[in-house]
């Protein structure tokens, strides 16, 4: 019996370890941290032997192949000494597609993953689809596999887990953009980063579709180095495409072989640039699945946008509070200050993953009233933003951070959460940064 390894015990691992157990493996789950109770349970549930708080060698290296959760870099000790064993370490993603042949609708980006993803999904599901969702998002992809059947998956992934995707194959690739993220994990080289990115299109056949936003420079310089079989649909808020989606007048304008689709921009439920890419990209989807025209409509005007990604939580004596807890890098961050067309109070920081403010620099300088720093290293952002802005703040708590964002804010302002940083230096993820900013408004 072939012996599978999973490394890492949350969403991701437990899903791909119960899979490989009903699939028939040997199975051992490995986590070098606790493991959270509710995925203890389903290992236990499935019989699957697992340890935590640390790696045993003698039962890791015995393995024929080993599924790694995407938070593990390949610089780990334990994944270089694999790799000098000869054995094979793959994702999550690259295991489940293994087992699965549902029609695959793959998002990736540096920015949008999450609500492209989301709004793909609620367009099939309103189109009466039996759909999945999975990836980077929700419950794992594997676990899913094992448990129930879906004829379409729609799958958010990182560039992390497309780091372990050797044969998988996606239907329909969507590649949002492209900008500096995570190049600690890449040796600060962006052109590794960039590749990385590009593996979503690994495989792809010329029946297969790849949607791509012709108006981010980085895409288009790769694209033309290299050779996709699969039939390009481009998206652009810049020029005319013949075959994609792009914007004319004050409409947006979808096509896809003969079939057509438009509608006017300010009827999107999600408004600001970036998110009539998002929109764009979604309703391509929509017209290569033979998705109704009314439908894609019902939809585009209708989705209610994700947690955590430009989410208005309340109006507080005419101040209105965003939580954009998901901009973890700087480019997310310029999306969410362009958007916003009042006085901003912009709280910002965390974990740096290398960051380069410039991008956002003028968008402070004519936007921001102020900065409230949410970190415990907050010296990059003084250093940066100290002759921009007029007042500089530090916290070291959401509740901390929101009464002195609240202090300096004026009635029309907006506070916005976008940190620009990961979380976790005070948070356990984006999503409890998120939790607790919300907390602390309503307490207001």
């Amino acid at each position: 019996m072939q012996r599978i390894v999973v490394l890492g015990g949350g969403e991701s691992g437990t899903g791909a370890a119960v899979l490989a157990k009903v699939k028939g493996f040997d199975v051992f789950l490995s986590d070098n941290g606790k493991i959270k109770e509710e995925h203890a349970a389903r290992l236990k549930e499935y019989g699957i032997p697992f340890e935590e708080e640390g790696h045993s060698m003698e039962k890791i290296c015995i393995a024929d192949e080993v599924i790694k959760s995407p938070g593990i870099p390949d610089t780990a000790p334990l994944i270089i000494a694999l790799n000098a064993r000869g054995v094979s370490v793959i994702s999550e993603i690259e295991f489940a597609g293994r087992y699965d042949n549902s029609k695959k609708i793959c998002v990736t980006g540096s920015n949008g993953k999450t609500t492209t993803t989301s709004l793909i999904y609620y367009l099939l599901k309103n189109a009466g689809l039996n759909v999945g969702l999975a990836g980077n998002i929700g419950q794992s992809y594997a676990y899913q596999v094992a448990t129930e059947k879906h004829d379409i998956y729609v799958l958010e992934i990182s560039s992390f887990q497309l780091d372990g995707m050797y044969e998988f194959r996606a239907d329909i690739a969507v590649l949002l953009n492209i900008t500096p993220d995570h190049l600690d994990r890449y040796g600060n080289q962006m052109q590794n980063y960039i590749n990385s990115k590009f593996r979503i299109t690994r495989n792809m056949a010329k029946e297969d579709c790849f949607i791509f936003c012709s108006d981010d420079e980085i895409t288009i310089e790769h694209l033309n180095r290299i050779i996709i079989q699969a039939q390009k649909l481009p998206f652009s808020q810049k020029s005319v495409v013949e075959q994609g989606a792009c914007v004319e007048g004050d409409k947006m304008c979808v096509r896809y072989g003969d079939s057509n689709y438009e509608m006017f921009l300010h009827e999107l439920a999600l408004q600001g640039k970036h998110n009539i890419y998002n929109s764009m990209a979604a309703a391509i989807t929509g017209k290569i699945m033979n998705i109704t025209n009314s439908t894609i409509r019902e939809a585009l005007t209708t989705f209610k946008g994700v947690e955590h990604r430009m989410e208005k939580v309340l109006s507080v004596g005419g101040v209105m509070y965003i939580n954009d807890s998901k901009a973890t890098n700087v480019n997310s961050t310029w999306y969410a200050l362009e958007s916003i067309k009042t006085p901003i109070v912009l709280i910002l920081g965390g974990t740096d993953k290398g960051n380069d403010y410039s991008p956002i620099s003028d968008l402070v300088k004519e936007k921001v009233r102020a900065i409230v720093c949410l970190g415990v290293d907050n010296r990059k952002i003084h250093d940066y933003f100290g002759d921009k802005v007029a007042e500089i703040h530090d916290t070291r708590s959401a509740d901390e951070a929101v009464k002195i964002a609240a202090s300096i804010a004026k009635k029309g302002d907006t506070v916005l959460l976008s940190p620009s940083c990961a979380s976790f230096d005070l948070f356990k993820n984006y999503e409890d940064r998120g939790r607790q900013f919300k907390a602390a408004v309503k307490n207001l």
